[in-house]
């Protein structure tokens, strides 16, 4: 499969990201639904790198964001494709940025967490956790959406 849409740009200007396009996004995502502006701009905020792909009349179709101390650990997140032009691997591409990234290329852990992606996941070389006893999680309930949470 052609890994790179002829025309596509992808790249970590902060500055670039169009919150408008990625609300419409990930609003509509079954692990943030209802999610706001402001809830997307606090997390680019506080997250290490935020990676956008845009078509060339400017309008973006893919984001992502990592977070990471940039040395031992990154998580990756919020990974997300218009619906028109996902199965072209426009995902593969902005995780592949982002993995190889300057800021982030000596990172040597990367996690993630998906309900449905994990063949596209693997392609890129990651695999479910082997010792998931080690791994713990707290989730903070959140009564204005609780039908989204978990």
């Amino acid at each position: 499969m052609n890994d790179r849409p002829v025309g596509i740009d992808i790249d970590s200007s902060r500055e670039r990201i169009r919150l408008d396009d990625v609300q419409e996004m990930l609003s509509k995502a079954y692990w943030c639904r209802g999610i706001t502006e402001n809830e997307i701009k606090k997390g680019m905020d506080n997250s290490a790198l935020v990676v956008g792909a845009y078509l060339p009349e400017g309008r973006q179709i893919g984001f992502l964001r990592v977070i990471s101390d940039k040395v031992r650990f990154a998580y990756l997140l919020d990974v997300i494709v218009h619906d028109e032009h996902r199965g072209r691997g426009m995902g593969r591409r902005m995780v592949r940025f982002a993995i190889s990234h300057p800021e982030l290329k000596d990172v040597y852990q990367w996690v993630l967490i998906t309900k449905d992606a994990h063949g596209v996941y693997e392609k890129l070389g990651f695999q479910a956790l082997q010792d998931t006893w080690k791994w713990m999680s707290k989730w903070k309930a959140r009564p204005e959406r609780k039908e989204y949470d978990g």
